[in-house]
């Protein structure tokens, strides 16, 4: 059975609704109402993406991803398979999720937490920039496969459409700052900018960075140059 298409994020719901007050009451648009998108932070938890041929080795001759949950951007989902991931020592994480639609490499995102625990000592890295980096073993219900490399903590980062590029004023690979609100306020001073008509404005840290800052739904959050 597929999923059901994915409601409207209430990120995106209250931006509108900010939108339409402040235009009601003849009032000036601040800042972040007056973006084209609403800014979502996301916290990434430890998870692989995979090529078919990875899928087909760990699950079974002819296997497919299976979605179970969509993610923010668009055609993105939480698949209800996972692996095991055998890192140096024999060191095991289990029930790592694989996130699909598959990809044409393997890559493994984990948090500088999971890496220590696991024995790795693996670099910041931005997404598919895998060259030099460790591998591992990863095991699934119907076998063993072997990356050589593609594991990496992933570089904090902001996917923008094209329109939140021109109103922050940056090109792909450059970086913005992230303040983030609350009792404990942080900013992320290297935030790398990745473009692309498909994509949603949403910045994505890991577990030990949303930990550090206690990011809540509620949260204020703000880009800058």
């Amino acid at each position: 059975m597929s999923l059901p298409p994915p409601l409207p994020h209430r990120v995106e719901i209250e931006h509108l609704v900010r939108r339409a007050i402040y235009q009601r009451t003849g009032r000036s648009l601040p800042f972040t109402a007056r973006a084209p998108n609403p800014l979502l932070v996301n916290i990434s938890a430890r998870h692989c993406h995979l090529t078919p041929a990875a899928v087909e080795a760990l699950f079974g001759q002819g296997a497919k991803l299976t979605p179970m949950k969509w993610l923010y951007q668009k055609d993105q989902f939480a698949a209800k398979e996972t692996v095991t991931l055998i890192g140096p020592r024999s060191r095991v994480i289990s029930n790592l999720r694989i996130l699909g639609p598959c990809r044409d490499l393997n890559q493994i995102e984990l948090a500088l937490t999971d890496s220590i625990a696991l024995g790795f000592d693996i670099p910041i890295r931005a997404s598919a920039n895998i060259a030099g980096t460790p591998g591992c073993m990863l095991m699934g219900p119907a076998g063993f496969f072997e990356m050589k490399e593609g594991v990496i903590r992933a570089a904090p980062h902001v996917h923008m459409h094209p329109d939140d590029a021109a109103f922050y004023g940056v090109k792909a690979g450059e970086y913005l700052r992230l303040r983030i609100g609350g009792p404990c306020a942080t900013t992320f001073d290297r935030m790398l900018v990745r473009i692309h008509a498909d994509f949603k404005l949403e910045v994505h840290i890991d577990t030990d960075e949303g930990n550090a800052c206690a990011l809540q739904p509620d949260t204020t959050v703000e880009l800058l140059k």
